[in-house]
């Protein structure tokens, strides 16, 4: 990972628009994980806590990229009560303002919606750019770029919300998958979606890949306006239900506990093709690190060994070395 105290916001070409907020999901319990982040912390925590890579946290290195993206002050994170002491740590340079803390989780539909509600009293004019804190991505600088072109696109398209899909190199199962339809005119690499589909079965994945489609990383940028417009129309009950727990921390607790939960994919992007862009990167190193797996497979990519496996020259784990830096890209 890239990772440079003195790197600033990117802002190519000066077109970029000002007014552009970072939110950043930390609000997962992670609990596929909870052997290795045992294994590794001593105690079972979120992954995105957990220092996996580097001596660094997934949420610290997600904050250290945002801050390419935008200014400090426009960067927020959902989080869950608690994980407050976990988060505090890792993300003391945000004002507490722009951290939101949901009474517990509720999968990422809640969690967007709750977030969304309270950006727009604070920034109801914003394009907003959604970043997961559980992925491992090798260029920050790179990716940033990407996102940087799809928030100059929504500019230009308000109506759209874009997606920043990776080419994939194998069929995988766990992702979901955008399929595209024609080319944006005058959009190197951009193109309009035909279907979003969540989690195919390994034939359909193969088929998706030969239609040329792209795993949805989730890392959405779109008008918020336009975004509390569509959450109005495809989970109006939700969206009703989630008001009161933006505005009131005090009703949010006995909101929370009787809302069910339900996944942002899975209900909102499912079903609405038409009004997604998908903007196609394949010059990034990009990982859902949602398993030991695709964790472990990430080190092999990069010919590098676990810190947490044991070593075959000298049959310690590489956590019991002092030398951390060995990770550096």
């Amino acid at each position: 990972m890239n990772r440079d105290s003195k790197l600033s916001v990117m802002n190519s070409d000066g077109d970029v628009p000002p007014d552009r907020v970072a939110l950043l999901l930390a609000g997962g319990d992670g609990k596929r994980l909870n052997d290795l982040t045992r294994e590794i912390s001593g105690t079972s925590i979120p992954k995105q806590y957990c220092r996996l890579y580097n001596n660094t946290s997934l949420l610290e290195a997600t904050l250290a990229r945002t801050r390419l993206y935008t200014l400090k002050e426009k960067i927020h994170v959902i989080i869950n009560r608690d994980h407050i002491e976990l988060a505090t740590d890792q993300i003391p340079a945000l004002h507490k303002r722009n951290v939101f803390i949901q009474p517990a989780n509720r999968d990422t539909g809640p969690g967007i919606v709750f977030s969304l509600l309270k950006l727009e009293r604070m920034h109801p004019n914003a394009i907003v750019a959604v970043f997961p804190t559980d992925h491992y991505i090798d260029n920050d600088r790179a990716f940033i770029a990407h996102t940087l072109r799809a928030t100059r696109l929504i500019a230009r398209m308000p109506e759209k919300i874009a997606i920043l899909g990776i080419v994939p190199h194998q069929p995988e199962t766990g992702y979901g998958y955008l399929v595209p339809e024609c080319p944006v005119r005058k959009c190197e690499k951009t193109y309009h979606v035909k279907s979003f589909i969540e989690k195919p079965s390994l034939t359909k994945a193969y088929e998706i890949m030969n239609l040329g489609g792209l795993w949805n990383t989730f890392v959405m940028v779109f008008k918020l306006s336009r975004m509390l417009d569509i959450l109005r129309q495809q989970v109006p009950d939700s969206f009703r239900t989630m008001t009161e727990p933006a505005r009131s921390s005090h009703k949010a607790v006995e909101i929370y506990r009787n809302i069910a939960s339900w996944n942002f994919s899975s209900r909102v992007l499912t079903r609405i093709p038409q009004h997604i862009i998908m903007l196609e990167i394949n010059d990034v190193y990009w990982s859902d690190w949602g398993t030991r797996e695709s964790i472990e497979s990430t080190y092999r990519a990069l010919n590098q060994v676990p810190f947490w496996k044991p070593s075959i020259v000298s049959g310690k784990s590489s956590a019991d070395r002092t030398d951390t830096t060995q990770f550096m890209t």
